[in-house]
């Protein structure tokens, strides 16, 4: 499901635009983006808990020539889901 269809299936469910789901959703994408930018987590019950994770600087190694590189270290996002999430996609 990409961002317009599911913008079209929660605008059904909540009797609201499209427009305004979309916005909706954009609104929810910069609250969180912001929020892991501050290095803060975002707890959604019942859905999930966005983290933000510090990676830190490591060796790869470029697949096409084999050659090892260094990796720099960044900020990255975890997504630990919810126990009414994996309730629901697990049948209970």
């Amino acid at each position: 499901m990409n961002k317009n269809e599911l913008a079209k299936e929660i605008a059904s469910r909540m009797s609201t635009t499209v427009t305004e789901t979309l916005d909706f959703i954009d609104t929810m994408n910069e609250v969180i983006s912001e929020s892991i930018t501050r290095d803060e987590s975002v707890l959604i019950q019942n859905f999930g808990h966005y983290m933000p994770w510090q990676q830190v600087e490591r060796m790869g190694r470029n697949p096409r020539n084999g050659r090892s590189c260094p990796i720099p270290a960044r900020v990255s996002v975890k997504f630990k889901p919810g126990k009414g999430l994996l309730d629901k996609i697990n049948g209970k």
